[in-house]
């Protein structure tokens, strides 16, 4: 029985090794050569299906009624399918969710999410749908001869927006809105301040007149607001506001590839101009003080940055205003590009939510979700949901209806479907289509975008503390946020970068396959040491 244990031994700590090699390569690279999705021959509407949705509504009823009509509509088309809707009030709860999900494999059919968001669902083994196949169908696909209801061409899909779910060689998300961020002015107080407002804010102008904004009275209120708190400059995304400074300045932040780039001396530049207007508190951010529009609202801020989705919330008249009556201000609100550094030539990041299909054991539940996908897409929706924020519909189909354009052309009607404020900024970023641009999309584009916000964030709290911004300070920062973010964890593969550790499988196999080496390793010495005794 020894004899025949150690005839085996080496065979089976072989087929261990091989065993645990293997599937450490199928946990790294399976992920990434995911099956093309094979569409149904046709769609069988004899049998009940069930699909889940989850999406994000931001506590906007109004946005929940347009998803509620949608489903409706959409089964009424198609009896057989029911929707079940689960709403979120955080797209970082539904990254979450869907992440806990993968493991047991309960993810949703359809969610709204972003591409940076889909890559890291990419990790796990063939669990979203690529797109391809399916985009192009002439049965099922977008424009399909089989689709039940007026569904978009891909030709009739803004490219450009349509491009942004690519993520390697497939196309994984389609476009569901889209906005951009816009700078929110008080232009009374501006003009208070004896300056004029320009066409395009420059960085000089809006640090100027912050800083001028900070003047205060002998008792202590602010000369401006005859108030005891004045933040001038109120950022809310301060990842974008990395970002988009890098690119304005032509600096790093990553390559196409997935390289980390964002650890330069333009970023250094930008963190110290930051730490000067917030140590004299002309400057600060939504993770510090709070929403930027609560201050605009109650004469509080001059210049708050924030999406043009959240252009409902801004301004004197704005619908979905989150202060009370007695703290209001009446002020003019003027709606301005992001500031800029080079105005002739201004750049402006391009942003919103997208829709991903998730993989299921049942083809005609994934076609069943596609379609759902697809009704997301129609006229009725795309508008609906465009009119309650500053999104602008994905389509040139949607934005061409007679209805769309009457629209934007009754600005100002009311203080509700046609806010001013709002209809300025969906008009800018239509303006400015052509001056917009979106990052890199890899496994880890989610974590490099929250270090870029968190240098600023870090930065602003830091001088605030009273610290000492300097260069050794901002390596430290640095060092500090990349170990915090795993970035100095990079690897190439297939075009696209693995960012952050391993997953816990892959380290496990790794752990298997080191023991078996190791087992090899002690049984070939115990036979050597044995055969020693036996020469003696």
């Amino acid at each position: 029985m020894r004899k025949s244990l150690r005839v085996k031994l080496p065979l089976i700590l072989a087929c261990c090794v091989t065993a645990a090699f293997s599937l450490l390569l199928t946990g790294c690279h399976e992920s990434r050569d995911s099956a093309v999705f094979s569409s149904p021959e046709r769609f069988d509407d004899t049998k009940p299906l069930e699909i889940t949705f989850w999406a994000k509504n931001d506590t906007n009823k109004a946005q929940t009624k347009i998803y509620e009509k949608a489903i409706e509509g959409f089964e009424e088309l198609y009896p057989n399918v029911t929707v079940n809707m689960r709403l979120y009030t955080d797209y970082g709860k539904i990254y979450n969710d869907v992440i806990t999900n993968i493991a047991t494999q309960t993810t949703p059919d359809v969610c709204i999410t972003y591409p940076d968001h889909i890559c890291t669902y990419l990790t796990g083994s063939n669990v979203v749908v690529p797109l391809d196949e399916l985009l192009y169908d002439e049965r099922y696909g977008l424009g399909g001869s089989e689709v039940r209801f007026a569904s978009p061409s891909a030709q009739e899909v803004i490219p450009y927006y349509l491009e942004e779910g690519k993520i390697g060689e497939h196309y994984y998300a389609l476009p569901f809105m889209r906005s951009t961020e816009a700078c929110y002015v008080n232009k009374t107080y501006v003009e208070a301040l004896g300056y004029e407002l320009p066409e395009i804010l420059t960085w000089d102008f809006v640090w100027e007149v912050s800083e001028a904004a900070m003047k205060k009275e002998a008792d202590g209120t602010f000369s401006l607001n005859g108030q005891k708190v004045m933040i001038p400059f109120l950022y809310k995304s301060t990842d974008n506001m990395m970002i988009q400074m890098l690119k304005q300045k032509g600096a790093g932040y990553s390559s196409a590839k997935g390289e980390i780039e964002l650890f330069n001396d333009t970023t250094k530049e930008i963190l110290y101009t930051v730490a000067e207007h917030a140590k004299t508190g002309a400057f600060s951010t939504f993770k510090i003080s709070s929403y930027p529009a609560n201050f605009l609202n109650a004469g509080q801020c001059v210049f708050a940055v924030d999406s043009t989705a959240g252009s409902t919330w801004m301004g004197t008249d704005a619908p979905l205003i989150d202060i009370s009556a007695d703290k209001l201000v009446r002020f003019e609100t003027a709606v301005k590009v992001v500031p800029q550094y080079d105005p002739e030539n201004p750049q402006m990041i391009s942003q919103g939510p997208s829709i991903c299909i998730f993989n299921k054991k049942n083809p005609q539940q994934v076609l069943a979700a596609w379609l759902f996908s697809q009704y997301l897409l129609t006229d009725d929706v795309q508008i609906a949901y465009s009119e309650t924020e500053g999104y602008v519909p994905v389509t040139s189909k949607a934005r061409q209806t007679q209805e769309y354009q009457d629209y934007l052309a009754r600005g100002g009607e009311d203080n509700n479907a046609h806010y001013q404020v709002k209809i300025d900024a969906t008009k800018l970023l239509l303006d400015n289509v052509d001056n917009t641009f979106v990052t890199a999309v890899f496994n880890g584009s989610t974590s490099l975008r929250d270090a870029a916000g968190q240098l600023i964030e870090n930065v602003t709290k830091s001088v605030r503390r009273k610290a000492q911004v300097d260069d050794s300070f901002l390596e430290d920062l640095f060092e500090s946020v990349i170990s915090l973010y795993h970035l100095d964890q990079v690897g190439q593969d297939t075009g696209r970068s693995e960012l952050g550790p391993l997953p816990a499988a892959s380290k496990a196999l790794l752990v298997i396959l080191a023991a078996a080496w190791i087992l090899m390793g002690i049984y070939v010495l115990a036979g050597r040491v044995k055969r020693g005794k036996g020469r003696k």
